[in-house]
């Protein structure tokens, strides 16, 4: 670069370097300032800064001008370049998915379970498709279209035990199916109840963002990732709505969750309310003042925080100030939610890793939580809280993205062993990097610091654990982030939101005796710079353990790529099971159907609640999807050919991948990545693609089932005829439809069920085309 500058300036070109960020500009001019300084670089050329953002930097031979932009220098692209992750369930299922092997139980959410037989071709009508064999009780076969692959899925039960396999035409799965639906439909009653009273509840409303809110978000140094943005949008959505907000956002360790709550809070602050902020330790509730205090202090806005680092007499001050209002921010421990302390005005209330707080404190928030717009924080969530979720009675918003330069974590499961420390704590320290070193015993930490001591003379270590004096402790960890101590060595206090860049390597001890959410927690104290870090888990033999700790280890070593807390928490739910999601009682039901198909009752269970006990709340939502599933059965050859992939394992994921695509714009990316990678498309497979597509536009023209067989397309209308599907204009349309064109289409009604019948359909391309015109309104075809 500098080699560079001072060419053009030889050639008598003036130097120009954008950037929209002015920290960024002031960034570069003090690292050529530096070199100038440190490497003694005599400076032959100059340049000017401009604040203004450029796609691509020029050279202009004729004005002599020459433009470089910051994100060219620091290969950093604008925001439209972020690689898209793939969304939501995919990422979830595709793994387990993709391991489907022959002899694996998988639950068919109309059959029960069976065994899965592998993929085979069979014939319909001279033609070939392709169908997946399920194995059920007595050697039973049931072939499965691929275009039904929704409604089956892997079973997922507690680890280890089989489960029972159903026989086919038995009444048994219907019986446990409803059993199950009846149960979840109680505790999902509670929660729809306390949604809709939320919901129905008067909250305060805030204003749109102010100029001050501008300034804040604008002085970020890093850039937004694209979830971070989005989680920013939808909070501020709730917060200008009329009824308090309740959303958990859920985000893998260092993405950058607390910035998100620094702008809430901020937001609360602006239209003169308080906003409180309750966390875990009194190490975080410090952490997080020294975080909150240097993003706002350029603002009008006073931050304190509560916790037994501070002496009563300052706690008396604090509460003093806080129900005067003087007090804008409080940032505290469990001590933020006892009786004696008033806020003149709380508006949000900011909750930090919510699966660290008990069932008593949890009561305590729900009291508070009626009318204050509340904003959860979490980096593995607790399987309750995703399930939650997942059914809709709390908004979610995942941070999915890992900011720019990140590396995942190296994760190796080690026994204990001198060198192996030895080395993890030089190799760091040489990087000019720190240690944490985690041994939750505090009768013989001191032990261990002489042992460390003893195997690395030269380094320095310092001791932290929860049951030091606060200031002795909140000491400890103001010198190892000044860095005058190499190693600390602590207990689990260390675990929650703890951010020093500057340290690398983590070593814990007895890895085994740590729960799953805990061990990712540990890892994402390190690896939040551009370094590679490290993670070792130090255990006795594996052979000693029991199955299920050996399990916990094998998820977090498996899982270690940026982002993972979300794959963690579906794994969680794998080995321990779900427990019941509203309280107390783990719940042994789910292991009898499988975790999944547990999920797609929920689902179901939500739905038909939806749409009878509260319909009113839900009236839109309702109108929107009439059907929801519509299955296919067809004679025609749609496949994934042989000759055109012929990995069975990449046909049957991909073939699972296409069954989950929602969206239009997903399945032209799918369409382009199969073409990137095999060539061609074959008729066969847009075949496929088609349907689709042909079976949203069902779903939308309210058809339950689609069978086109012998050049004709029959569609069968929703079963249940009180539906207000049968009301609407949407049926209205269909009508009008079969009036203006009878040569081309019938209606009838037999045993109950009305259906529709279309002739001369010679492939799915056709029989979409005429579905379109229907659902566009286009009665003229």
């Amino acid at each position: 670069m500098i080699a560079d500058l001072t060419l053009n300036t030889k050639e008598g070109f003036r130097n120009f370097i954008l950037s929209d960020n002015t920290s960024q500009l002031k960034r570069l001019i003090a690292i050529f300032d530096d070199i100038h300084a440190t490497k003694g670089i005599s400076r032959q050329f100059d340049f000017e800064t401009i604040n203004l953002a450029l796609h691509e930097g020029f050279l202009d031979e004729d004005k002599k001008i020459a433009c470089y932009t910051d994100h060219q220098i620091f290969e950093r692209y604008q925001k439209f370049h972020l690689k898209e992750k793939f969304t939501g369930k995919q990422a979830i299922t595709l793994k387990e998915i993709n391991n489907l092997q022959p002899g694996d139980f998988v639950t068919h959410i109309d059959h029960g379970i069976g065994k899965f037989g592998g993929l085979e071709k069979i014939n319909i009508n001279e033609k070939q498709q392709e169908a997946i064999r399920l194995i059920y009780k007595d050697g039973d076969l049931l072939y499965v279209s691929i275009h039904s692959l929704h409604r089956i899925s892997k079973f997922v039960g507690k680890d280890g035990t089989a489960p029972s396999m159903n026989r086919l035409g038995s009444n048994n799965w219907n019986k446990l199916k409803e059993r199950t639906k009846k149960k979840v439909k109680d505790i999902a009653k509670e929660l729809i109840k306390l949604y809709a009273e939320r919901k129905a509840a008067k909250g305060h409303q805030f204003p749109p963002d102010s100029y001050l809110q501008h300034e804040l978000e604008a002085s970020f140094i890093y850039e937004d990732t694209p979830d971070q943005l989005k989680a920013t949008i939808d909070f501020k959505k709730d917060m200008e709505a009329d009824y308090p907000m309740d959303r958990l956002v859920c985000g893998d360790v260092g993405f950058g969750k607390t910035e998100v709550a620094i702008r809430a809070a901020f937001k609360t602050v602006a239209d003169s309310k308080q906003a409180a902020v309750l966390v875990p330790t009194t190490i975080l509730a410090l952490q997080h003042y020294k975080t909150f205090s240097d993003r706002l202090k350029e603002f009008p806005c006073r931050i304190e925080y509560i916790s037994r680092f501070k002496t009563q007499k300052e706690q008396t001050k604090i509460k003093k100030e806080l129900k005067e209002g003087k007090i804008d921010i409080l940032i505290g421990t469990h001590r933020l939610i006892s009786k004696d302390i008033e806020f003149k005005d709380l508006g949000l209330f900011i909750i930090d890793e919510e699966q660290k707080f008990g069932v008593g404190a949890k009561e305590k928030l729900k009291k508070i939580k009626v009318d204050v717009d509340t904003l959860t924080l979490t980096s593995t969530p607790i399987p309750r809280t995703l399930q939650f979720s997942l059914m809709g009675a709390r908004d979610l918003s995942i941070i999915n993205t890992p900011p720019a330069n990140r590396y995942p974590v190296q994760t190796e499961l080690q026994p204990f062993g001198e060198e192996l420390i030895r080395d993890a704590i030089n190799y760091e320290i040489d990087r000019g990097g720190q240690v944490f070193f985690v041994h939750n015993r505090v009768q013989n930490i001191t032990e261990v610091a002489d042992m460390i001591q003893r195997f690395c003379p030269d380094v320095s270590v310092g001791i932290g654990h929860g049951q030091m004096e606060g200031h002795k402790l909140e000491k400890v960890m103001l010198d190892f982030i000044d860095g005058k101590y190499d190693v600390l060595l602590a207990t689990t206090i260390i675990e929650s939101g703890l951010d020093i860049p500057n340290v690398n390597t983590i070593i814990i001890n007895q890895a085994q005796n740590y729960g799953l959410s805990d061990l990712h927690q540990l890892r994402g104290r390190v690896g939040r710079s551009n370094k590679k870090a490290f993670c070792y888990l130090l255990t006795p033999p594996l052979s000693t353990l029991t199955s299920e700790a050996s399990k916990r280890l094998k998820a977090i070593e498996e899982f270690s790529e940026l982002g993972s807390g979300f794959n963690i928490a579906m794994r969680d739910l794998d080995i321990r099971g779900a427990g019941n999601i509203l309280g107390g009682e783990q719940s042994g039901f789910i292991s009898d159907i499988g975790f999944e198909m547990y999920h797609k009752i929920l689902d179901e269970a939500v739905h038909e609640l939806k749409e009878t006990e509260f319909k009113e709340l839900y009236k839109e939502e309702i109108e929107k999807e009439y059907v929801r599933d519509c299955q296919i059965e067809t004679d025609m050859a749609i496949l994934i050919t042989d000759d055109y992939i012929t990995n069975i394992t990449e046909r049957l994921s991909l073939y699972k991948e296409l069954d989950n695509i929602q969206e239009e714009v997903e399945l032209q990316r799918f369409r382009l990545r199969l073409i990137d990678r095999f060539g061609p498309v074959p008729p066969q497979t847009e075949e496929l693609i088609n349907t689709i597509r042909l079976r949203w536009i069902a779903r939308e023209l309210g058809f339950e089932k689609i069978i086109m067989k012998t050049e004709k397309l029959t569609g069968y209308f929703i079963t249940n005829q009180e539906s207000a599907f049968y009301q609407s204009e949407r049926f209205t349309k269909i009508l009008r439809f079969v009036q203006q064109n009878p040569n081309l289409c019938r209606m009838k009604e037999a045993k109950d069920k009305l259906s529709m019948t279309f002739l001369n359909i010679k492939s799915v391309e056709e029989g979409l085309r005429i579905l379109k015109k229907i659902n566009e309104n286009n009665m003229e075809y």
